[in-house]
């Protein structure tokens, strides 16, 4: 599962994409390892949150740059039972379909299959790909 984020850092930072990166967020809540969501969870994720809140407050960070933060601050005021759903096939479903749309976004907005594959959105077009292709195998 680790390299399902990798993928979807990879997708909030390329460029060449006209997705909706906020969608990433709840996919890497529903996929992120169980260690991770327990840093989270716990103290050191609560100092996080507040000093990225506090940076937020004071600098101006690009969109793509808060994501992570939004991430953090979903894993921990997330009830227990949207948790709950990772690792499970209800969990798998929905990042499927989160993905699923991510994939129609950016082939839609490439105008074609071929123009996907242009140098400048290659990198965009094979993340999207495995981020579909992932939950797809964790479904099996």
């Amino acid at each position: 599962m680790v390299k399902v984020d990798l993928y979807e850092s990879i997708l909030m930072l390329v460029k060449g994409t006209a997705i909706n990166r906020s969608f990433l967020v709840p996919i890497f809540a529903l996929q992120a390892p169980a260690s991770v969501i327990a840093w989270m969870q716990g103290e050191y994720g609560a100092w996080s949150a507040l000093l990225a809140l506090l940076v937020r407050l004071f600098f101006f960070i690009p969109g793509e740059l808060e994501l992570p933060f939004f991430a953090l601050v979903l894993v921990i005021v997330a009830p227990h039972r949207a948790l709950n759903l990772r690792g499970t096939q209800a969990g798998s479903i929905i990042s499927l379909v989160i993905a699923a749309y991510l994939a129609f976004q950016h082939f839609t907005r490439a105008g074609s299959l071929r123009k996907s594959f242009d140098q400048i959105s290659i990198v965009a077009t094979l993340a999207i790909i495995c981020t579909v292709v992932v939950p797809c195998l964790l479904l099996i």
